[in-house]
């Protein structure tokens, strides 16, 4: 007589990780020595991705691979049964000789999950085409609407050993980091403090679509939790006495505390911290957000508290008083689409801090030389007077690293870092608000994730982008025309108009990303079906070598926009 099987009171949850699995089709009637030639390219393809795919933390994401050729249903079986026990949830093929989709590749994907990410990657061998076999495959996938990519290389059409191209590996690689954010993100969590986000509609919770679209959890937690761990001082002293230490020592009098008072404020700004990430690290969750205003710092029918602004910056950061760390995205307001922006862009990047930004103002060409006329600063060819760009300028927070340079040290990050004490007429709960000006030269990408209750769609608002810096006389009165004790960063878009940019900014916060390319960002909305918004006149459709090449299901469905909506219904 049958039984179930007990498995007991269990340990703490493992949490599922993304696991790439690589695999290879072949032809059973060719010489063996191509079936040896296909289990060396299954190999290069693994160790190439293992060793150029990392997770947020920056450790690389399981790879694993089967030496079993998919020759046949028998084997499809045999390969597709390795690679499930061994947990994958991305399969990347790397084919290199022609063979029949249905009896292989078709009868393989079938024991894994519609969703689970597919890549092709394959050579362009006139030889033995693998090639053919790869058009074969997503010609049947596409016509189901199965989202699957195709890399088509580079590597040699003989040699037991191939290597292939950089150009192919970078395509793969990008495509990879693309699933790793896809598949990670699935089955997490984020802890949104406060609500929603000071009535602002555009950072709202919208918790189904949420689910729906990247399987992510939205863990809704009041403020008076956090007010009552503040006042019941549920943190380790010895640790707020440390962390306290490590900012006096860096910063010096650039941390404003003028009194007993301000500095016991300042105190409670770092325990804000120590509470929120132990909280958040028993609820495994990967984000946070909270929403602060009005309730917790600026309303005086209640009891203001000391503001947020330090907990959110660190955070975002890379490191703390205990040195490097991995960020976790956190968005100021508990703006939720923001929020959601700064965690695809930090699993995209392997890790990269993300920048939370106020939409401020922006500057365009005619009104930067202006002032510049004024304070008497000389019109150049510096980007910033030719394009003008935007401040962006949070309400007191931002991630650390941008008061440096992608590979700065925090010592010489934290030079260019102070913390000013906040207005008492806007947030009287008092604490310190962060404050730096970004330096130029940041390459990346600037965007924001936008919902529509209408199409039921999530649209990706985003352009290339770079920082900018301006001579000191001008920056200053840039900085004294906004908030000149928040953060600010002169952000460039690569092909958007000011005039464009500000008219089509889908809310009053933008976010950056430093070391995101566009073909890794469109892999990721591709797997998504999030739309891509790019309405700036000047980009191309298509950019070679930038952008990559549209996926079969969105040509035979009427385009991507179109084919989304369908994709998605």
């Amino acid at each position: 007589m049958a039984t179930a099987k007990n498995l007991g009171e269990g340990k703490p949850a493992k949490i599922k990780a993304p696991v790439i699995g690589v695999f290879a089709t072949n032809d059973p009637r060719i010489d063996k020595s191509f079936w040896d030639r296909g289990k060396n390219i299954v190999r290069m393809a693994a160790d190439i991705i293992a060793k150029n795919v990392k997770l947020p933390d920056g450790k690389a994401p399981e790879v694993v691979y089967t030496l079993t050729q998919v020759m046949e249903e028998k084997s499809a079986d045999i390969a597709a049964r390795q690679l499930l026990d061994a947990g994958a949830n991305i399969l990347v093929c790397v084919p290199d000789a022609w063979c029949f989709p249905q009896p292989t590749l078709l009868s393989f994907i079938a024991h894994f999950p519609r969703e689970t990410p597919l890549n092709i990657t394959c050579g362009n061998s006139a030889t033995l085409p693998g090639v053919v076999f790869a058009q074969a495959s997503l010609g049947a996938l596409a016509q189901t609407g199965r989202m699957a990519h195709l890399n088509v290389g580079t590597w040699p059409d003989v040699g037991q050993n191939p290597t292939m191209t950089k150009s192919t590996a970078d395509a793969l690689i990008d495509w990879c980091q693309a699933a790793v954010a896809v598949v990670g993100l699935r089955g997490r969590r984020v802890v949104m403090f406060g609500g929603d986000s000071m009535g602002m509609e555009t950072a709202l919770q919208h918790v189904m679509p949420t689910r729906k679209t990247f399987g992510l959890e939205i863990a809704r937690l009041d403020m008076k939790l956090l007010a009552d761990m503040l006042a019941k001082k549920a943190y380790n002293p010895a640790e707020l006495k440390a962390m306290r230490a490590w900012i006096d020592k860096q910063l010096g009098k650039r941390l404003v505390a003028k009194n007993k008072r301000e500095s016991e404020n300042f105190n409670q700004c770092i325990a804000l911290y120590l509470i929120t990430r132990d909280l958040m690290a028993d609820m495994n969750a990967i984000g946070g957000g909270f929403k602060a205003q009005l309730e917790w710092n600026s309303d005086k029918r209640g009891i203001p508290l000391p503001g947020p602004d330090f907990m959110e910056s660190v955070h975002n950061s890379t490191f703390d008083h205990n040195g490097r760390k991995e960020p976790l995205p956190y968005a100021t307001e508990s703006d939720m689409q923001g929020l959601l922006t700064m965690l695809v862009m930090t699993w995209l990047t392997g890790g990269n801090p993300p920048l939370f930004m106020d939409f401020r103002k922006v500057w365009e060409p005619w009104e930067i030389q202006t002032l510049a006329d004024k304070v008497g600063v000389p019109h150049t060819d510096e980007i910033w007077a030719k394009k003008g760009f935007v401040d962006g300028t949070n309400s007191g927070s931002a991630s650390l690293d941008w008061a440096g340079k992608p590979g700065w040290k925090p010592e010489k990050i934290l030079e260019g870092v102070g913390l000013p004490a906040v207005d008492p007429y806007y947030f009287p709960g008092g604490g310190n608000s962060v404050t730096f000006v970004t330096p130029g030269g940041i390459d990346g990408i600037a965007g924001r994730i936008a919902y529509s209750y209408v199409a039921d769609r999530f649209t990706m608002f985003w352009d290339e982008a770079a920082t900018t810096e301006m001579p000191l006389k001008l920056s200053e009165a840039v900085r004294k025309s906004s908030a000149y004790d928040w953060p600010h960063t002169w952000v460039v878009p690569k092909y958007a108009t000011m005039n464009e940019y500000k008219h089509y900014a889908p809310a009053n916060h933008l976010h950056m990303i430093w070391g995101l390319k566009p073909a890794r960002l469109q892999f990721w909305m591709d797997m998504t079906n999030v739309l891509s918004g790019t309405p700036w006149a000047a980009r191309p459709a298509f950019i070679e070598g930038v952008d990559r090449p549209q996926p079969l299901p969105h040509l035979i469905n009427g385009g991507e926009v179109n084919a989304k909506m369908l994709l998605g219904k």
